[in-house]
């Protein structure tokens, strides 16, 4: 059990950490600028939110920039039941697997947390809290400085960028059962 609290914390930090390196998974240099990879970050979230079935509603959550990264974040504000979190994080698993992305580490506590690295180097997270509340992060390697422009991606729900986002408080008929998904009906 902590070996699996080290390689959560190690993949933490690198998740955080996404200056490290100035070049993808496969060595190649990384030929683009902040605003560039933003704007990449901001398609792995949209093709992770476009895999979730049914869909959620979400807003942004904090877009910081770095000296040479990067990271975006959305918060889900479906409540996702403790019964569910083992179906909600499977199908972004299996999306983020189909896209060639490798997984770094996983958390199986209560707060349930996976990490990947995309085939291009940026770094991907999505926690579920005990209330039910799913938080997605992606973190860009470094690149060239530049200006960064906030997400275009219209949200599903209200907007709380710059806001202190509430607890979730959307229900789902599937997501926030009570109930396993082979028991609902």
């Amino acid at each position: 059990m902590r070996i699996l609290g080290v390689a959560v914390l190690v993949a933490g930090a690198l998740l955080l950490t996404g200056c490290g390196a100035s070049s993808d998974s496969t060595g190649r240099e990384v030929k683009m600028n902040m605003q560039e990879a933003a704007v990449r970050a901001d398609e792995i979230l949209d093709g992770t939110f476009a895999a979730i079935k049914p869909p959620v509603h979400w807003t942004h959550d904090e877009s910081v920039e770095g000296g040479c990264d990067v990271q975006r974040s959305r918060a889900v504000m479906t409540i996702i039941s403790e019964e569910r979190r083992g179906s909600f994080l499977g199908i972004i698993e299996r999306y983020w697997e189909s896209q060639g992305y490798k997984q770094l580490a996983v958390n199986n506590s209560k707060s349930p947390a996976i990490y990947y690295r995309t085939p291009d180097g940026f770094n991907v997270r999505v926690l579920v809290g005990s209330n039910g509340q799913a938080f997605f992060e992606v973190a860009t390697p470094c690149v060239n400085a530049s200006k960064v422009s906030p997400p275009k991606a219209e949200t599903v729900g209200p907007n709380y960028a710059g806001k202190d986002i509430p607890f979730p408080d959307v229900r789902s008929d599937f997501w926030s059962v009570k109930s396993s998904p082979s028991s609902h009906t």
